[in-house]
């Protein structure tokens, strides 16, 4: 089937997606000209917020790129882009709060965090395995391999919408952190929510891309199944 119902709520969400992506960027190069009346550096907010929650065995690491900002689970690291480790900028000490925030998390067992983690394996397998199983069930007209797709493929959908709070609880611990520790002045968390605010909605666009292509193949399925049937 060359074409589906479905794919236009697809294509929607992938222009939000490309939008949300525009909005990171733009939001990310105008609040980096804004200096945090703090002055404090990206690197300087990330070591003193996890000072201050006991998480002193926890690096604040610099990486190349642009964006590139994350937190390591595995090796217990927050890592920051040259811009946000040395920048002095709302958009800078946001980020690397907001990378912070995920080390917080993982302290306290935030329980969606606890549960993304402990599926990353299996997810990591499955993504890579569903689009395989969906295609030579698609050629083959295998309902058995697309229904095993399908399945592999809703373990990977679940991954994502269980990212979704974890993002929003780190930008909302970023937040809360600053403004209780004075690194930010009230007046600036409108710049904190505009930088934060657009990374969310990348992970927002790209749940919905995937909810929806979930949807499409369900109804593949389940229609070939009662064609066959009939």
């Amino acid at each position: 089937m060359l074409f589906h119902p479905m794919d236009i709520f697809i294509f929607i969400a992938f222009l939000i997606s490309l939008w949300a992506q525009w909005k990171v960027s733009s939001n990310f190069n105008a609040w980096s000209e804004v200096p945090a009346s703090s002055g404090l550096t990206g690197a300087e907010v990330a070591r003193m917020i996890l000072d201050r929650h006991g998480l002193h065995y926890v690096p604040v690491e610099v990486v190349p790129g642009r964006l590139s900002d994350h937190y390591d689970p595995i090796s217990r690291t927050v890592r920051l882009s040259e811009p946000v480790f040395y920048g002095r900028s709302i958009a800078s000490i946001s980020v690397a709060a907001h990378e912070v925030g995920h080390a917080v998390q993982h302290q306290q067992g935030y329980a969606a965090l606890v549960l993304r983690h402990r599926m990353f394996p299996i997810v990591n397998f499955a993504s890579g395995v569903a689009p395989l199983l969906l295609l030579v069930g698609f050629v083959l007209h295998q309902f058995s391999l697309i229904g095993l797709g399908i399945l592999f493929f809703s373990l990977a959908v679940a991954f994502q919408i269980i990212t979704l709070p974890v993002e929003f609880n780190a930008s909302a611990r970023a937040k809360r952190f600053m403004l209780a520790e004075g690194l930010i002045a009230p007046n600036e968390a409108r710049g904190v929510n505009k930088v934060l605010g657009a990374a969310a909605l990348t992970y927002v666009a790209a749940t919905l891309i995937a909810v929806f292509e979930l949807l499409k193949y369900v109804l593949i399925f389940t229609q070939g199944n009662n064609n066959e049937e009939s």
